[in-house]
């Protein structure tokens, strides 16, 4: 199934959702008193696909943990990078996603390459990850403000790290960053 979505045309695809027409709607946090709906376009939502493509280097055969929840909107990077790329969704179940030791299991055994997630969540991978398992993943961090240590533990742990960031009226992240090394 990989190898077939890999070899498909763009030309071969028939949306039936305009650019400007609604992908989905969301609900904010609520960070500034109240939260509201967020009406997210189809061609927004398939820039920022496109575009973490990129950035993630995920292309055909890579293999993508999700670990969020389909109420975030960071969950359609999750389901639909991958996809569209001719790669693999590795789901984890809400169980494993807690469990540090779980999910470092999970990462060995399905040989993931990219994974996003937060600094809280990272720092509980970081400490349970044994010598090298994290090498040859590419980490995504972001959702709330990476600490010092986490950033450099990514860096150090993993093939690479990109900091993201934006507000859900951006579509999901609107700025991203390459971690360095001190």
């Amino acid at each position: 199934m990989v190898a077939e979505c890999a070899r498909q045309d763009a030309s071969d695809v028939v949306v039936g959702v305009p650019g400007s027409g609604a992908a989905y709607v969301i609900y904010t946090s609520g960070s500034t008193g109240r939260p509201k709906g967020v009406v997210v376009s189809r061609g927004a939502f398939e820039n920022f696909v496109v575009a973490m493509g990129d950035v993630a280097g995920v292309g055909v055969g890579e293999r993508l943990l999700a670990v969020t929840t389909v109420g975030f909107d960071i969950a359609g990077l999750e389901l639909f990078l991958p996809l569209v790329s001719g790669g693999v969704v590795v789901l984890a179940s809400q169980e494993v996603s807690r469990d540090p030791v779980a999910v470092c299991g999970l990462l060995e055994r399905e040989r993931v390459s990219v994974v996003q997630a937060t600094p809280a969540w990272w720092r509980g991978v970081l400490a349970e990850a044994g010598a090298g398992l994290l090498s040859g993943v590419r980490a995504l961090v972001g959702g709330e403000a990476v600490p010092v240590e986490v950033a450099g533990g990514l860096v150090r742990a993993c093939a690479s790290a990109v900091n993201v960031y934006g507000p859900t009226e951006t579509t999901v992240w609107s700025t991203a960053r390459r971690l360095d090394g001190p």
